[in-house]
């Protein structure tokens, strides 16, 4: 039994965000994999929601002239994972995505959603904080772009005010021109389970010089929100190709995260596996540089 107030069927970003400010006590659903949930199970009981399923502006992959990737936030993960533009640039988003839930889930579920619900671990937040993703947010008055690193507050919290909307997620062209990508989730099945912990490795790699020119590395589950390992890259930038590069980003990882003990997991594990899996996706972006992994 689902225990909805009332229910509002938006046709627009600028139809939605007005339903959101005339009625304040309503939550945004898409896909509905999380919120209806939350329903069931009493947690949300009583709620007015603000449908946005049905608005077309905010559903799809484009490139622009500038060779910025827009992806609408109303956009499945199926849709994601299949989508030409994403198989062509930024291949590692649509395998991250292909890891959400089952395929039932994967065809209503949405990239804003799993953003903009916050959890440490979502398949697509690793990846869009390695890929340095711009969040572009509308209130019907203008709105604003963000940079994702920005938009998450803590366990479960966003920097969504009331009337915002997350319409698009930009993936700029200078973030993913020459890197390639590689994402890894443990967890305790191999599917339709939440990640144990997961880490995102996008990489650029100098094949001829045999030179790791940058790296970004992301994990999820590994702190309170979606954490860039800064120090490790840094560490990492500049080095050459070679078995110390992957000694270094396993033992560098694992001085900079900060996992926690819970009943899927232990501190202790989560460490020993976040070197490892860091370790597993570096050589892997390296291969798909077209470079010798030493």
């Amino acid at each position: 039994m689902y225990d909805i107030e009332n229910y509002y069927n938006a046709k627009s970003v600028g139809e939605a965000a007005a339903l959101l400010k005339e009625h304040p006590d309503t939550r945004i659903i898409s896909g509905g994999s999380d919120v209806l949930i939350k329903i069931r199970e009493g947690k949300m009981a009583g709620t007015s929601l603000v449908c946005i399923r049905d608005i077309k502006e905010i559903q799809g992959v484009s490139k622009k002239d500038n060779g910025d990737i827009y992806i609408g936030a109303g956009t499945t993960f199926s849709h994601i994972t299949n989508d030409p533009i994403i198989q062509e640039c930024i291949p590692v988003l649509g395998e991250a995505v292909d890891q959400v839930g089952g395929p039932q889930i994967r065809n209503i579920g949405t990239i804003g959603g799993n953003i903009c619900n916050g959890a440490v671990s979502a398949d697509s937040a690793p990846t869009v904080f390695s890929l340095n993703a711009l969040l572009r947010i509308e209130d019907g008055n203008g709105g604003r772009t963000v940079p994702v690193r920005e938009f998450y507050l803590g366990p479960g919290r966003v920097d969504l005010k009331r009337g915002e909307i997350l319409t698009h997620v930009i993936i700029p062209e200078k973030e993913y021109r020459g890197y390639h990508g590689h994402y890894i989730k443990y967890s305790m099945r191999k599917a339709m389970d939440i990640a144990t912990l997961s880490c995102s490795v996008v990489s650029r790699v100098d094949t001829e010089k045999k030179i790791l020119e940058d790296v970004r590395i992301t994990f999820g589950v590994a702190a309170p929100v979606p954490f860039r390992c800064e120090k490790t890259e840094a560490a990492l930038k500049g080095m050459p190709v070679s078995e110390k590069l992957y000694q270094t980003i396993e033992e560098s990882v694992r001085q900079e995260i900060s996992p926690r003990d819970s009943w899927r997991a232990s501190r202790e594990f989560r460490l020993q596996i976040g070197g490892e899996i860091a370790k597993r996706a570096l050589i892997r972006t390296v291969e798909l540089a077209g470079g010798d992994r030493k």
